[in-house]
């Protein structure tokens, strides 16, 4: 299982400059604990925490596509929108990451500014560093180093700086990221692919109700969409291939939602349009995914996403409280965190909430606390830091319910 152990946002939006976890490259988190396999950031509205949604979702955009691109797609409004307020400097990212528990971390840095010539979003430093094998200390080397689009790059599965046999001087275009260029050559490259790879399978949930209420054409897909609107499709493939999995999920449901009875695809003949069929125990007829409230179609999705044969390895949900029973929040934390934290197949998952009923069912070490200073920018706590929170909920009382009673965002001092 991939896991982001840190990472460092700086510059994009009110992110000024927040680090979450352990970053081996940087003095100042090398020692801190790592990111939690569910990891869930809580603030009051404005602070920040679709910001950092967001930024996830701008660095996989890169992967798919150019800069300026990028900066547009999702009614970003372009760079200058992205760029933290009254900041003369690049956006940067650092992600901190292994591909499994025995291989040797990863460091990615990029930073994005504007060329003065033509105003165009561009690459002005890109680097992939590691240490050696047998290493456990010292200074990661570069596997990767660019500036501007220039530098060099170390060939091989092993190579890093300083073998200068494996270094090959690259001239790219600055206006993409190297990875991107550089991973097409898969033999040459394999671990710069592998990394393009992880973020490019990371799963942002954009889902919406109205999405999943869409009528697909028939026609079996294997993962449901970051949008949520070919659920039907994606039941159709789990009735056909995982038919035990399916099985499973709908007596789930059928335990977590009262009266929904069996849930099946249908798709007219005449049309091909495909139906979701949701047999409730009070009815004598089934409704569609047209009819369904928005916490059962939420639920279903959830539970489809994480019972996934294939998962992402990184899934991002922004608010999954929205549309859910209050009762059904402790529950679908759990659902996260027993998936994040299986064995096999499991995702790191990253949530953004500000519903107390589903931190209650988290632990101080999961959360992170969000919080805008009077600057305008945002900063981030761990919950488990606060020592008198933490005592709290070591004498049995809730997190949601301290942070409900404002002793986890007054606790945080930010300028």
């Amino acid at each position: 299982m991939a896991l982001i152990e840190g990472f460092r946002m700086q510059n994009y939006r009110s992110l000024r400059d927040i680090s979450m976890g352990r970053i081996g490259t940087d003095p100042t988190l090398r020692d801190a604990e790592i990111l939690t396999p569910l990891t869930v950031v809580i603030g009051k509205n404005g602070v920040g925490k679709s910001s950092i949604f967001d930024a996830f979702g701008f660095l996989a955009d890169c992967m798919e596509t150019d800069l300026e691109t990028a900066c547009n797609a999702r009614t970003r409004g372009g760079f200058d929108k992205l760029v933290s307020a009254d900041i003369n400097e690049p956006i940067s990212f650092t992600i901190y990451y292994r591909e499994s528990k025995n291989d040797r971390p990863i460091t990615y840095e990029v930073s994005i500014g504007k060329n003065p010539k033509d105003s165009l979003p561009v690459v002005v430093s890109e680097r992939l560093r590691q240490r050696r094998k047998n290493q456990s200390r010292g200074r990661p080397l570069s596997f990767l180093h660019l500036e501007n689009g220039k530098g060099s790059v170390w060939i091989g599965d092993d190579s890093l700086e300083g073998d200068d046999f494996a270094k090959r001087e690259e001239v790219l275009d600055p206006h993409k990221l190297g990875i991107v260029t550089l991973a097409e050559h898969i033999k040459e490259n394999p671990r710069i692919k592998k990394f393009k790879d992880f973020i490019q399978s990371w799963y942002l949930s954009y889902f919406t109700p109205d999405a999943a209420r869409q009528i697909s054409q028939a026609g079996v897909q294997k993962h449901l969409n970051l949008h949520g609107d070919n659920i039907g499709n994606v039941v159709q493939y789990m009735e056909r291939n995982h038919p035990i999995i399916f099985k499973r999920i709908l007596n789930e449901i059928s335990e977590k939602i009262p009266g929904i009875g069996t849930i099946e695809p249908y798709r007219d003949t005449v049309t091909n349009n495909l139906y979701l069929l949701f047999n409730d125990k009070g009815f004598a007829k089934p409704f569609t995914q047209q009819q369904m409230s928005d916490g059962t179609l939420k639920m279903f999705c959830y539970l489809l996403l994480l019972n996934d044969p294939e998962p992402a390895p990184f899934i991002c949900i922004e608010e999954p409280e929205n549309g859910l029973y209050h009762k059904l929040l402790e529950t679908l934390a759990r659902e996260f965190r027993e998936h994040a934290t299986g064995k096999k197949g499991a995702s790191q998952i990253f949530i953004t909430t500000h519903q107390p009923y589903f931190v209650d069912a988290l632990e101080p070490h999961e959360v992170w606390v969000l919080k805008k200073g009077n600057d305008g920018f945002s900063a981030v706590q761990r919950a488990s830091e606060i020592q008198f929170v933490q005592n709290m909920v070591n004498t049995g009382q809730p997190l949601g319910a301290l942070w409900y009673s404002d002793y986890l965002d007054d606790d945080l001092d930010v300028g």
